[in-house]
């Protein structure tokens, strides 16, 4: 929390910037919570935002007809356009949605998930470190995780589809969060901005020869 700044919202931008240009295609980042996500918005739009790639976005209460029409965007076919949905993490495009193949190919996950510090959670927290057990991975780390994985879950639906993850925090390469990767995320590659555009463009050209 004590990071969020100017700085560290351009210092993101620039990550998702990088991702957008990889490729042409559908795209979804997911963050913490609506202020910031209008945050980076803000900053992206103002440096990286071009004429070949569109932002949409998450809003509060959306109802039911502006949830099917945020997603019909995604399942259009041939898209002039890159196109990048900005959403919060936890919320309802972040789970039990189906964007197969081409209707997304890469994420982009914003923090590790975990809940706001509240007394629920404290409660539960002292519950399991009363019995020796690890009160703070019960009440937030896990949840947490859970959240990540059913953000990133929506890139891979089947055994065609293809796509990038990126997450963005560099308490994911703790031990404790490690360990709870799904095992199709043994080979994952640690990079920086520099790095990025690189790795990016070494995954799609073997896609690329994958698909041919």
């Amino acid at each position: 929390y004590t990071r969020r700044s100017r700085a560290e919202y351009e210092k993101i931008a620039a990550y998702l910037a990088a991702l957008a240009a990889g490729r042409k295609g559908n795209y979804l980042f997911f963050f913490p919570s609506y202020k910031m996500m209008l945050d980076i918005h803000a900053v992206f739009r103002e440096q990286y935002e071009t004429e070949e790639m569109e932002c949409i976005l998450q809003t509060p209460s959306m109802n039911e007809e502006k949830r099917e029409a945020f997603l019909r965007r995604f399942a259009e076919p041939e898209p002039e356009k890159t196109l990048l949905g900005f959403c919060v993490m936890g919320g309802i495009f972040s789970e039990g949605i189906d964007l197969k193949k081409e209707a997304l190919i890469g994420a982009a996950i914003v923090g590790t998930g975990l809940p706001q510090i509240c007394r629920e959670r404290e409660i539960l927290k002292e519950y399991y470190n009363e019995r020796n057990m690890d009160g703070f991975s019960y009440a937030y780390l896990y949840p947490g995780m859970n959240k990540v994985l059913q953000a990133a879950g929506r890139v891979i639906r089947t055994r065609e589809d293809r796509g990038v993850i990126l997450l963005l925090d560099e308490r994911f390469l703790n031990s404790s969060y490690r360990k709870l990767f799904p095992l199709e995320w043994e080979e994952y590659q640690i990079c920086r901005l520099p790095q990025t555009a690189e790795k990016l463009q070494a995954f799609w050209a073997d896609s690329q020869k994958q698909g041919e």
